[in-house]
Parts: C-alpha cells; sequence; structure tokens
C-alpha cells in the first residue's frame, strides 16, 4: 500500500428472515454507516455493492441501489461485485483499489443478500452455481455436501473431526447471544450439537444440522478513506494494515482440499503485510460457513498445526474469554449468512471491536483484527488485517 486507508464508520441491518427488500436493506446500512463516518454523501466518490444474487432476487443490476441513500449520491460511479460468497470482501477490495489508485478519496461499501424468501431447495441449487459446473460430478454437488466431503478428507487423514466441529457449533451459538444483530439467538450446547436428533438431523453426512450456516437476509456497510481525506477529522477510526487476496482452481479435483492453502496463503502474507504475527490477534472474523471450514481455519491462522486444529478449542484459545476469540460475532453459523453482505459485516463489526463499540461482543482493549471471508470451497480467500488508531 502506497498510503493509509481507515474505516471511518459502518452499518449494520439485523441479520435474520426479514420482510425487507434487497433495496431497503442496502439503503439502511448505507446510511447509518454515512451517518457513523460523520461524512457527507457530496464526499463519496465512488460506491460498491457486493452482492451474489445468483438469482435469488430479480434485481440482476443492484449498484445503483445504493444512491437511494441519499440525493447527493447520484451520479457517483458505483460497482457491483460478485465473487460467491467472498463477494463482499471484493466490493471492499475494489473500493480500496480506487482510493490507492488516486480514482477516489472515500468510498462506500455496501453488501448485501435477500435469500429467505426462497425455499431452502432454491437457495441451495443457487449457492451451488458457485461450485465447478464443467464437471458433472462436482456440479452435482450442493456446499453441504462439498464441506462433508473436507470432514471425511480430515477423519481419513487426521482423526474423526466431528467432536470439535460440535465444539465450534456450541461456541458460536454462545457467541451470537451477546449479538443483537445476529439471527440466531438460541444457545445450542456441545451435546446437542454432538448428537443426531430429530432437532439436529444429518444434512449431508457427517454434518449435521447444526454444522451448517444459515439462510439469511441482511446488509452491511462501511466507509473507506484516505488518510489525507476524511480520515485525517474522523472522530474513529481503524487502519486497513493489510488485504490480502488469492485464488486458487475452482475444480475440487486440482487440489487438495483440507491443505486449505488459498486460506493459509492469504492469511500468512497479510500477517506479513502487516508485520504481525498470529500471536497478535486480538480477535478473528473467520468464513464458518460449515464447522469444518472453522475448524480448518484455525490451521491456516498458525492457531494450531495441520490436523490438530481441535487443540485451539480445547486450550480454550478460539472462546470469547481466551487468547485470539474467534467469531465473537456468532459467526456465520449463529449470527447468519447473507451471502453477498457477509465479508462486509466481518470488516464492520471489526471496525466497532477496535474501536470500543462492540457492546457485550467487546474484546476489552482489542488493538489487532483478522477478517477472513471466503468464496467458494477455498477457491476466493480475502484476508484483511485491522489495526486500532487511538491517537
Amino acid at each position: 500500500m502506497t498510503q493509509d486507508i481507515f474505516i471511518t464508520g459502518s452499518g449494520h441491518t439485523r441479520f435474520g428472515r426479514l420482510e425487507d427488500t434487497l433495496e431497503a436493506l442496502i439503503v439502511a446500512a448505507a446510511r447509518e454507516a454515512l451517518e457513523e463516518a460523520q461524512i457527507s454523501p457530496a464526499d463519496i466518490d465512488a460506491v460498491f455493492l457486493g452482492h451474489f444474487n445468483s438469482g435469488l432476487v430479480p434485481d440482476g443490476f443492484a449498484s445503483s441501489l445504493i444512491l437511494q441513500a441519499h440525493p447527493d449520491l447520484r451520479f457517483k460511479p458505483a460497482t457491483r461485485c460478485e465473487n460467491a460468497c467472498a463477494s463482499g470482501a471484493a466490493a471492499i477490495h475494489a473500493g480500496l483499489n480506487a482510493i490507492r489508485a488516486g480514482r477516489a478519496r472515500n468510498v462506500l461499501v455496501v453488501g448485501a443478500e435477500k435469500m429467505t424468501h426462497r425455499p431452502t431447495a432454491d437457495v441451495t441449487t443457487a449457492l451451488a452455481g458457485a461450485g465447478y459446473q464443467n464437471d458433472a460430478t462436482e456440479a452435482a454437488l450442493s456446499f453441504p455436501q462439498v464441506f462433508a466431503i473436507a470432514a471425511g478428507q480430515y477423519a481419513d487423514r487426521y482423526g474423526d473431526p466431528m467432536d470439535a466441529m460440535a465444539r465450534i457449533a456450541a461456541k458460536n451459538h454462545e457467541n451470537a447471544m451477546k449479538n443483537p444483530l445476529a439471527q440466531m439467538h438460541k444457545p445450542l450446547s456441545y451435546e446437542a450439537c454432538r448428537e443426531v436428533s430429530d432437532k439436529n438431523p444429518l444434512i449431508a453426512p457427517p454434518l449435521r444440522l447444526s454444522d451448517c450456516s444459515l439462510v439469511t437476509d441482511g446488509a452491511a456497510a462501511i466507509v473507506l478513506s484516505a488518510s489525507e481525506a476524511h480520515a485525517q477529522d474522523a472522530t474513529a477510526r481503524v487502519r486497513i494494515a493489510a488485504a490480502e487476496h488469492v485464488s486458487d482452481y475452482l475444480p475440487m479435483s486440482r487440489r487438495d482440499f483440507v491443505a486449505f492453502e488459498g486460506p493459509e496463503r492469504a492469511i500468512r502474507t497479510a500477517y506479513e503485510t502487516a508485520g504481525i504475527t498470529v500471536d497478535d490477534l486480538d480477535f478473528a472474523e473467520v468464513h464458518d460457513c460449515f464447522t469444518p471450514a472453522e475448524l480448518l481455519i484455525y490451521e491456516a491462522m498458525g492457531l494450531a498445526p495441520k490436523g490438530q486444529g481441535a487443540r485451539a478449542l480445547e486450550a480454550g484459545t478460539v472462546y470469547a474469554g481466551g487468547r485470539t476469540p474467534v467469531n465473537l460475532s456468532g459467526g456465520l453459523k449463529a449470527k447468519g449468512h447473507p451471502v453477498g453482505a457477509t465479508g462486509v459485516s466481518m470488516h464492520a463489526l471489526g471496525f466497532r471491536q477496535l474501536t470500543g463499540r462492540a457492546g457485550e461482543m467487546q474484546r476489552k482493549g482489542a488493538e489487532w483484527g483478522l477478517a477472513f471471508n471466503m468464496g467458494g470451497a477455498a477457491v476466493a480467500n480475502y484476508a484483511t488485517i485491522l489495526q486500532a488508531d487511538r491517537a
């Protein structure tokens, strides 16, 4: 990076089964971010929207819906970014690149998705479009089935991960109880997550219902500002210390899935760019679309050696009171997963953590945070290091 870029404001709707339209969600999150940043909409130079869609809504050209947030946004360049479940992070990176290129000084980024009005089978099919379509075997897989393969490969190589997966689910549901914006405010015990039952059936063996993230509506937004632009006058700001994007092959057959090389490379490169190690992190918001993903991300982060991600749970490291709590928000598992909004939500809530505005979720004295947003089966991998700015 040639100059410092900061998050100066955030917006975040409630996540869940909402009556709001896609447009209403986008507008609400955008207005809150502008207000929190205390920036005039006239001073925004560009807007970017993270939105997957894949036929979920008829709005195939949604970027300019952000302009509905305020008349002074009219005629601002607006672009929609799509990169599967990492569409939100893709929009953030587009905003960062516009500032680095000197084409913008202040950027508004919104991520949004409207999903719950469609039957679960339709949503499953839409999301499956993010898999490799030129191989009949892979094209036939739903994403629960994809991560069931990950769980099976992990078991074959390292040992049964099902106990660790249940602990991840229970942890994230417990964390969501402190997040008023989360979709699920229902604690699930480890025992309930561990056992297959009428309330916790197998979805894609060996994945149980408790191992799967939620179909969700919602939106989130952030304002990005260059150091010599609005950031110099902001009442609160968080520095983007690193932002790395690594893409891997789309066909699963061309790579070792459970090695999680793309996520590891993105996260490790982000550490190097920021000049920190995993031990410096005070929290992380990561892409737990399914519980095996969070387990593999522990290892990609360096919290545990390969095949030993369960140690991060056994040692208490990733719990709310641990050294490096993961998904204090409840994660995709319990906060919810409105696909295009997810990556922006991670950054918005990271901003609130590092400015002391996270309410009951607050990690006291947090200085460093990681946001990791992933598209597909570890295909598009975005790692951001956020640093508190208390000057």
